[in-house]
C-alpha cells in the first residue's frame, strides 16, 4: 500500500503538568528516542491547532481542551529532517517547519500509547525530559515552557535520574 509523502509542516505537543511535570514517549522506530507528542499535518489545509488536538488523541488517547487547554506557544521552528526520515517525504525535501504547542494538565494522568508508534512513556521533572529528548528543538520548548511558567530548577533531592 502506497502512501502520500508527508507534508513538512508539523505540530511539536509538550504535555505538562502546572508543577513542571512533563510526558515524554519512547519512539517504537528508534529505541532510545523519546520526544513529545508530535505529528505531520494531514492535509495542507489542516491548522496546525487541529493537528495538535488530532495527534495528542492519536498518541496518548488524551482529549485535549477535556483532560487540559491547549495553547499555541508562538513558536515555530524550522530544522533539517534528519537523513533516516527523509524517505517519508517527497524527492528534494530537507527542512520541516514545526508548530509548538502546550497541554497543561493539573496531574499526570494514565495515557493509552499508539502501540505501532511508542513503546513506552514517562512523567518526568521538566529538566530531566528536557535532557532525554533527541530533538533538540523539543528540549528547547521544554526548556522556554519553564522559564514562562516559572518552574524552578530541580535541587536533586528527588526525581528520576537519567
Amino acid at each position: 500500500m502506497g502512501t502520500a509523502p508527508k507534508i513538512p509542516e508539523s505540530v511539536l505537543v509538550v504535555i505538562h503538568t502546572t508543577d513542571g511535570q512533563v510526558l515524554l514517549l519512547e519512539r517504537a522506530d528508534r529505541p532510545g528516542f523519546w520526544q513529545s507528542v508530535t505529528g505531520s499535518l494531514d492535509a495542507p489545509d489542516e491548522a496546525p491547532c487541529a493537528a495538535a488536538r488530532r495527534e495528542v488523541q492519536e498518541e496518548t488517547g488524551l482529549t485535549a481542551g477535556v483532560v487540559g487547554p491547549l495553547h499555541d506557544l508562538g513558536i515555530q521552528n524550522r530544522y533539517e529532517i534528519y537523513a533516516h526520515w527523509r524517505h517519508r517525504y517527497a524527492p528534494g525535501v530537507t527542512h520541516n517547519t514545526e508548530h509548538v504547542f502546550a497541554l497543561a494538565l493539573p496531574a499526570p494522568v494514565p495515557v493509552k500509547l499508539a502501540p505501532r508508534e511508542h513503546l513506552a512513556h514517562a512523567w518526568l521533572a521538566w529538566e530531566e525530559a528536557a535532557r532525554r529528548c533527541f530533538s533538540p528543538s523539543n528540549a528547547d520548548a521544554i526548556r522556554i515552557l519553564a522559564k514562562r511558567l516559572g518552574w524552578k530548577a530541580s535541587t536533586g533531592e528527588a526525581g528520576e535520574t537519567p
